[in-house]
């Protein structure tokens, strides 16, 4: 026999041998963690333009449409924007492998395909749905509005923005139907 060959226990612990996470994630999460809320609350909304979106010939999409939905959401409420922390969350963080319900992890570039492109009329509606569904069951504060007051550069110069008074001036200079 060969003094090389040992044989290895696998009833005693050593790391990378044997999974510690329980295969449940449901005793993890609990009652009242605002995943939950967020899992069981997109449910009534309606989803017709997202799976209109998808095709009908092709590949089917890893992760389901309505469960990347819930992804982005919880994602968005966590204040994790990019794609590839979404990624990351998604393999590292329990409650982002819940609301996954055992299914693949996605990529940055699918969650980036998901909220982009064709798609993006069709997540703007949900968000849209589920802002005013939460507003409705008084979930939503509506004392306060933020305007966005962000500057744009313009593509002539790199040293110009674009201010409303220039704009308005250039219009009278340029139309004579803005002259008045």
């Amino acid at each position: 026999m060969n003094k090389y060959y040992t044989f290895k226990n696998y009833n005693k612990f050593e790391s990378g041998f044997q999974l510690v996470l329980p295969l449940n994630l449901e005793v993890l999460i609990p009652d009242d963690e605002s995943v939950r809320l967020l899992s069981q609350e997109p449910e009534d909304l309606d989803y017709t333009l997202l799976y209109k979106a998808y095709s009908a010939k092709g590949r089917n999409p890893v992760v389901d449409p309505k469960t990347m939905f819930k992804i982005l959401t919880y994602a968005y409420s966590q204040n994790i924007y990019s794609t590839r922390k979404i990624e990351k969350a998604c393999r590292r963080d329990i409650n982002f492998m819940w609301l996954l319900q055992g299914q693949k992890a996605p990529d940055h570039s699918t969650i980036s395909r998901f909220r982009t492109g064709y798609l993006a009329k069709a997540c703007e509606d949900l968000f849209y749905q589920y802002v005013r569904k939460l507003a409705y069951m008084g979930e939503l504060g509506q004392e306060t509005v933020f305007i966005d007051g962000t500057k744009l550069e313009a593509c002539a110069n790199k040293y110009t923005f674009v201010w409303k008074k220039s704009e308005i001036n250039g219009k009278k200079k340029c139309c004579p139907i803005f002259r008045k």
